[in-house]
């Protein structure tokens, strides 16, 4: 789960870390407002989406006065920002940050993410703060610091202190800057984050080291112990799909293509999304239905994937363990029957390639075959059936 800039500040600020005032405002006069009580010589005016790159975008504005503030706030309220996060159809700027200026002196960049390949957390550090980050760890990754914490110690004071120095921090700022990674590291822990990333960590003209930004990532399976962060979820941000998915308990990922897949189990989604690809196919999404399915929840699986019409094809790969091929087969009849009564149409719109394995395969395959749904095609194996659904919806495409 992601928040936007100025929660993942609040949140911060609760641990004691050093960001700036700031205020949100989801009206021009609640920017103009939030100016005047901030008082500041200089205003910072950003724009709230859930994306990174929002300064080179155009949604971050330095403001120098209220009328300015008042320009900005209308340029950016409504506006639809596209950030190199967002992809071209780029997200809507809904709320805004007004924040005091800050007399930025250097910029670092700072992290914490999980590292699976150790199974500690990484802190990642680099002197060459900023929006170029993603430049500097490319072209200069020998400026990129990490220190791998043990999450059974912690993170310990000589190792913020060597990341300090290994950042440059000058020696007027060690303790503070060191002090501000074990806050940022209690914050990480404390609320079962997946990410805190600072960019940029700022020393200021004054020595003050301040989280100029602030992204924070939240990991899902913890979120019921943390009900103040759930109250933070911002659903305008995310995708609707996955909204409604998550919902119906199923695991949906939007991946912005025209193929569909549904199957059972991560790891098959994966390679399915993967196979789809290898013959020419641009998978439209992944979706795991779980191991514990009924006919129902494969109906409501098909409706998702069909919503919109961004699918113009479906592939149904099941390897039936918990899952019964039977069930499976089951939901799709119930699927055709839904779909037809919402739309008065025969079923289902677009080709549908069913491949069953595993659990009740041959009482699966009879339901299909004795009462057969129209565009529904058995397939034997899952290579033949990923050729099979990605021929079908480029000779949809051709002849469209």
């Amino acid at each position: 789960m992601n928040i936007h800039e100025y929660q993942s500040k609040q949140v911060l600020k609760s641990f004691g870390v050093n960001v700036p005032n700031g205020i949100p405002a989801f009206t021009v006069e609640e920017a103009v407002e939030a100016a005047k009580k901030l008082d500041s010589k200089v205003t910072v005016v950003k724009a709230q989406i859930h994306a990174g790159g929002r300064g080179k975008a155009g949604g971050v504005k330095i403001a120098k006065s209220l009328d300015e503030v008042k320009e900005y706030a209308t340029e950016l309220l409504g506006k639809v920002l596209v950030t190199h996060q967002t992809g071209p159809e780029g997200k809507k700027v809904g709320r805004l940050l007004i924040e005091e200026g800050s007399n930025i002196a250097k910029e670092y960049y700072l992290s914490f993410v999980n590292d699976r390949n150790t199974a500690k957390i990484v802190m990642i550090g680099s002197e060459e703060g900023g929006m170029e980050i993603e430049k500097v760890a490319a072209e200069n990754p020998e400026k990129i610091i990490k220190e791998y914490i043990d999450i059974s110690v912690g993170l310990l004071p000589f190792q913020a202190t060597r990341m300090a120095y290994k950042m440059n921090f000058k020696p007027e700022v060690i303790r503070k800057a060191t002090a501000t990674m074990m806050k940022l590291y209690e914050a990480f822990i404390g609320k079962d984050c997946s990410q805190v990333e600072i960019n940029p960590l700022v020393v200021t003209a004054e020595d003050d080291v301040i989280c100029l930004d602030a992204k924070l990532n939240f990991d899902d399976s913890g979120l019921f112990r943390h009900p103040d962060i759930v109250e933070l979820r911002d659903k305008t941000e995310e995708d609707p799909k996955e909204l409604w998915a998550a919902e119906e308990g199923l695991n949906y990922v939007n991946l912005g293509g025209d193929v569909a897949c549904m199957v059972n189990g991560a790891g098959l989604a994966m390679a399915t999304v993967d196979i789809l690809k290898y013959y020419g196919g641009n998978p439209a999404n992944f979706l795991d239905v779980g191991g514990s399915s009924t006919p129902e929840k494969i109906a409501t699986a098909f409706e998702i994937m069909l919503d919109g019409g961004q699918a113009k094809g479906i592939f149904v790969n099941i390897f039936g363990g918990i899952n019964r091929c039977d069930v499976i087969a089951e939901g799709i009849q119930k699927a055709a029957q839904i779909i037809a009564e919402k739309t008065g149409s025969d079923g289902i719109p677009v080709p549908v390639v069913v491949r069953l394995e595993g659990t009740k395969v041959e009482e699966g395959r009879k339901i299909l075959t004795d009462n057969p749904v129209k565009n529904v095609i058995m397939a034997p194996t899952m290579e033949g059936g990923a050729e099979k659904i990605v021929a079908l919806v480029k000779e949809a495409e051709k002849n469209a």
